[in-house]
């Protein structure tokens, strides 16, 4: 899998490189610059003859710039160096590079100029292109100036801008950056950072080239990198397949406990995505108020009634027949659509409490549990949550959650002891080991309700199948994503329900097997 990283873990890596296997970090950042300076080579086709300005920092990010800006003159570009700093402030490698261009520039002053700005900028020259060498992986907090002016300016320019490791604003580790350089594309090294995936570096990122700029694997692997993205490869390799001798209660036994009044459509939902990800025997359990409703839809399950509150949501009667219905299941699904009813959240807590089993809990079932009751419980457990769902579970607050995704998801699934599917952009699936698993796959179109509700179909068929949980889990946000951009491609972001995502099931699955996407 492709390791995901954070700017401290960037730094430990580039202290390994340099003082265990004695890299120089004065090759480490001309590989880097000349890496940037490929890039906007093949994006340009040609650099003879095309105007570039390389805005550049006092640190180590403009050193990269001021590489990237020699090697594209010696190629014949018209390079126009901008440093928000005096000679006097540039430092360490970059003071060695600075003045290696600096020479260069007295050779040929027709094509390559060097300004030094300490004021508020309003506007740039004009050029082709911008590589924006400004403020690196080191930077956290609001852009003070000139820095800040710099960033509107070169965001107002109107042309391409290739971000040197990650767009100036932004921060690497969270991805927060409210005054950001919005990049055409990054250049970043080593591996990806956790900012280019998210909050707004998400979307201020453009297209990720991920530079080997000579830092040996070992150098990674000592840091002991925890966190990864996850492809269609990854995926494929490890999809349940069925054996010949299969039969429908061999390849998974899925208990649906959900619905209730006004809330059908997240049981059927759940249930159908379960079938369509490959589970053999699909069962919903359903307060008898809504069953006919969800008999009669649900043709492909096993519907069976239970005893109902007054309000239509399920009641402690039926306890004793869901405990017995559980023992059946190879998984358990406990939330969708079951109300935050007083009495049902009860039998919820009770299930957790009480059942040796493996139960996924989503929605109104998240409602009802803590972390001193996941502690205490003695079954295996999937959650999944979005953002104020994990932040009532921690004592927290969305905002913290979102801001820190990765760090939040890992502490939570740790002190849960269970796998967290942290759902958002990106989705983050956490072992309480500390491993956390980031997804590739999907689109803000699957911002719509019952997106969720087939999310645990999928990860329970997948987790019946003999799937471990953790797998199961990165697996089925994979697989749910991949569903969502088929159907994007077909009927638009815009227009996409959570009944089209079980119907993509299907042809999702297949392209994932087949080895197609990313």
């Amino acid at each position: 899998m492709q390791p995901v990283i954070t700017a401290d873990e960037m730094k430990q890596c580039d202290r390994v490189a340099m003082r265990v296997y004695g890299i120089p970090g004065i090759l480490l950042m001309e590989q880097a610059g000349a890496a940037v300076a490929e890039y906007v080579r093949g994006m340009l086709g040609s650099v003879e003859g095309k105007s570039i300005l390389v805005v550049c920092g006092k640190g180590n990010n403009g050193g990269d710039g001021f590489v990237a800006a020699r090697h594209l003159a010696n190629w014949g570009a018209k390079v126009e160096v901008l440093i928000a700093a005096t000679s006097g402030q540039l430092s360490g490698d970059a003071k060695r590079h600075f003045a290696i261009l600096e020479k260069l520039c007295r050779s040929i002053k027709d094509r390559l100029s060097i300004h030094f700005i300490s004021k508020k900028t309003g506007k740039l020259p004009g050029c082709d292109i911008i590589v924006d060498a400004l403020l690196g992986t080191g930077v956290t907090g609001e852009a003070r100036e000139p820095y800040g002016s710099l960033i509107r300016a070169m965001n107002a320019a109107g042309v391409s801008i290739v971000a040197v490791d990650i767009p100036s604003g932004v921060d690497a580790t969270t991805g927060r950056g409210t005054n950001a350089v919005r990049a055409t594309a990054t250049v970043t090294f080593g591996a990806i950072k956790t900012g280019l995936l998210c909050n707004e570096g998400r979307d201020l990122t453009g297209r990720i080239e991920v530079a080997d700029i000579g830092i040996p694997p070992a150098a990674y692997e000592s840091v002991g990198i925890k966190t990864f993205l996850v492809h269609a490869s990854d995926v494929g390799r490890i999809l349940p397949t069925r054996p010949s001798t299969a039969h429908k209660y061999s390849v998974g036994k899925v208990l649906v406990v959900a619905g209730s009044r006004g809330y059908t459509g997240a049981a059927a939902l759940a249930t159908m995505a379960a079938l369509r990800a490959g589970a053999g025997a699909v069962m919903l359990l359903t307060p008898e108020s809504v069953y006919p409703i969800l008999a009669r839809k649900l043709t492909e399950a096993i519907v069976h009634p239970l005893p109902a509150t007054e309000e239509g949501t399920l009641s402690l009667k039926g306890i004793e027949a869901l405990k017995e219905r559980i023992l059946w299941a190879d998984v358990t699904i406990l939330g969708p659509g079951l109300s935050r009813n007083r009495e049902t959240q009860q039998v919820i807590r009770d299930l957790v409490q009480s059942t040796r089993a493996n139960i996924l809990v989503d929605a109104d079932g998240l409602n009802a549990v803590d972390m001193q009751l996941l502690r205490r419980a003695k079954g295996v457990f999937i959650l999944t949550p979005h953002a104020g769902e994990c932040a009532r579970l921690i004592g927290s607050t969305s905002r913290e959650v979102e801001t820190n995704r990765v760090a939040v998801v890992r502490d939570c699934a740790h002190n849960s002891n269970s796998v967290i599917v942290l759902k958002g952009a990106p989705t983050a699936t956490a072992t309480s080991e500390g491993k956390v698993y980031l997804n590739t796959t999907g689109n803000p179109g699957m911002a719509t309700v019952g997106s969720g509700d087939v999310l645990a179909g999928v990860i329970a068929a997948l987790w019946a199948q003999g799937m471990p949980p953790y797998q199961a889990a990165m697996s089925g946000v994979f697989v749910h994503g991949r569903a969502g951009d088929l159907a994007a491609q077909q009927l638009g972001e815009r227009s996409i329900v959570a009944q089209d995502l079980v119907d993509f099931l299907p042809m999702a699955m297949q392209s994932i097997e087949r080895g197609g996407g990313n």
